[in-house]
Protein backbone atom coordinates (compact mmCIF):
# COMPACT_ATOMS: atom_id res chain seq x y z
CA UNK A 1 0.00 0.00 0.00
CA UNK A 2 2.64 2.60 0.81
CA UNK A 3 4.15 2.26 -2.49
CA UNK A 4 1.33 2.52 -4.19
CA UNK A 5 0.50 6.20 -2.53
CA UNK A 6 4.19 6.79 -3.07
CA UNK A 7 3.65 5.83 -7.18
CA UNK A 8 0.49 9.22 -6.85
CA UNK A 9 2.48 11.10 -4.53
CA UNK A 10 0.42 10.71 -1.62
CA UNK A 11 3.16 8.58 0.23
CA UNK A 12 2.61 11.72 3.57
CA UNK A 13 -0.80 10.95 3.70
CA UNK A 14 -1.05 7.70 4.58
CA UNK A 15 -2.24 8.25 8.21
CA UNK A 16 -5.11 11.18 7.06
CA UNK A 17 -8.86 10.65 7.42
CA UNK A 18 -10.72 11.31 3.78
CA UNK A 19 -12.41 14.05 5.15
CA UNK A 20 -9.05 15.81 5.18
CA UNK A 21 -8.29 15.04 1.55
CA UNK A 22 -8.93 17.31 -1.04
CA UNK A 23 -10.71 16.51 -4.44
CA UNK A 24 -7.13 15.62 -6.16
CA UNK A 25 -5.74 14.07 -3.34
CA UNK A 26 -9.08 11.60 -3.24
CA UNK A 27 -8.99 10.80 -7.19
CA UNK A 28 -5.51 9.97 -6.23
CA UNK A 29 -6.27 7.39 -3.12
CA UNK A 30 -8.53 5.94 -5.56
CA UNK A 31 -6.11 5.30 -8.01
CA UNK A 32 -3.46 4.23 -5.77
CA UNK A 33 -6.02 1.71 -4.47
CA UNK A 34 -6.56 0.31 -7.61
CA UNK A 35 -2.93 -0.08 -8.79
CA UNK A 36 -2.57 -2.58 -5.61
CA UNK A 37 -4.03 -4.92 -7.37
CA UNK A 38 -1.64 -4.82 -10.47
CA UNK A 39 -4.54 -4.59 -13.07
CA UNK A 40 -3.72 -4.49 -17.02
CA UNK A 41 -6.32 -2.08 -18.04
CA UNK A 42 -7.65 0.68 -15.49
CA UNK A 43 -11.06 2.33 -16.61
CA UNK A 44 -10.80 5.91 -15.72
CA UNK A 45 -14.59 8.18 -15.71
CA UNK A 46 -14.14 11.53 -16.11
CA UNK A 47 -10.97 12.00 -13.67
CA UNK A 48 -10.34 15.32 -13.98
CA UNK A 49 -14.05 16.48 -13.30
CA UNK A 50 -14.33 18.82 -10.21
CA UNK A 51 -10.66 19.58 -10.43
CA UNK A 52 -8.84 23.09 -10.52
CA UNK A 53 -6.89 23.12 -13.78
CA UNK A 54 -3.67 23.25 -12.14
CA UNK A 55 -5.02 19.78 -10.23
CA UNK A 56 -6.63 17.98 -13.12
CA UNK A 57 -3.31 18.74 -15.34
CA UNK A 58 -1.53 16.64 -12.52
CA UNK A 59 -3.98 14.21 -12.61
CA UNK A 60 -3.29 13.88 -16.14
CA UNK A 61 0.05 13.64 -16.25
CA UNK A 62 -0.60 10.98 -13.31
CA UNK A 63 -2.35 8.45 -15.30
CA UNK A 64 0.01 8.56 -18.43
CA UNK A 65 2.93 7.82 -15.31
CA UNK A 66 0.75 5.04 -14.15
CA UNK A 67 0.76 3.47 -17.58
CA UNK A 68 4.21 3.41 -18.29
CA UNK A 69 5.49 2.50 -14.85
CA UNK A 70 2.91 -0.48 -14.37
CA UNK A 71 2.90 -1.54 -18.25
CA UNK A 72 -1.16 -0.78 -18.02
CA UNK A 73 -3.95 0.21 -20.56
CA UNK A 74 -6.22 2.89 -19.77
CA UNK A 75 -10.15 3.25 -20.81
CA UNK A 76 -10.61 6.82 -20.23
CA UNK A 77 -14.12 8.29 -20.73
CA UNK A 78 -13.95 12.11 -20.38
CA UNK A 79 -15.66 15.70 -21.51
CA UNK A 80 -12.11 17.28 -20.80
CA UNK A 81 -10.83 18.05 -24.43
CA UNK A 82 -7.44 18.51 -22.62
CA UNK A 83 -7.24 15.85 -20.70
CA UNK A 84 -8.02 13.76 -23.83
CA UNK A 85 -5.13 15.62 -25.59
CA UNK A 86 -2.93 14.43 -23.05
CA UNK A 87 -3.75 10.71 -22.06
CA UNK A 88 -4.98 9.15 -25.37
CA UNK A 89 -3.34 7.73 -27.87
CA UNK A 90 -7.01 6.89 -29.65
CA UNK A 91 -9.96 8.32 -29.37
CA UNK A 92 -13.62 7.31 -30.08
CA UNK A 93 -16.30 10.21 -30.36
CA UNK A 94 -19.59 8.43 -29.37
CA UNK A 95 -22.88 10.08 -30.81
CA UNK A 96 -26.08 8.65 -29.63
CA UNK A 97 -24.57 6.20 -28.02
CA UNK A 98 -22.47 4.88 -30.74
CA UNK A 99 -18.83 5.08 -31.76
CA UNK A 100 -19.29 7.73 -34.88
CA UNK A 101 -15.61 8.23 -35.45
CA UNK A 102 -12.12 6.80 -34.11
CA UNK A 103 -8.48 7.91 -34.75
CA UNK A 104 -5.99 10.11 -33.02
CA UNK A 105 -6.58 13.46 -31.36
CA UNK A 106 -4.99 15.49 -34.41
CA UNK A 107 -7.09 12.73 -36.91
CA UNK A 108 -10.14 13.47 -35.12
CA UNK A 109 -9.39 17.81 -34.86
CA UNK A 110 -8.42 18.02 -38.36
CA UNK A 111 -11.71 15.78 -39.14
CA UNK A 112 -13.82 18.02 -41.85
CA UNK A 113 -17.16 16.09 -40.72
CA UNK A 114 -19.51 18.63 -38.41
CA UNK A 115 -20.44 16.29 -36.08
CA UNK A 116 -17.01 15.40 -35.42
CA UNK A 117 -15.86 18.93 -35.65
CA UNK A 118 -18.52 20.48 -33.35
CA UNK A 119 -16.76 18.46 -30.48
CA UNK A 120 -13.11 20.43 -31.21
CA UNK A 121 -14.87 24.06 -31.22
Amino acid sequence: MKQALDDVGLAQTADLLPAALSGGMRKRVALARTLILRPEIILYDEPTTGLDPVTAREIDHLIREVQRKYHTAALIISHDLACVRLTADRVALLNEGHRYAEGTFDELQQNADPKVHEFFE
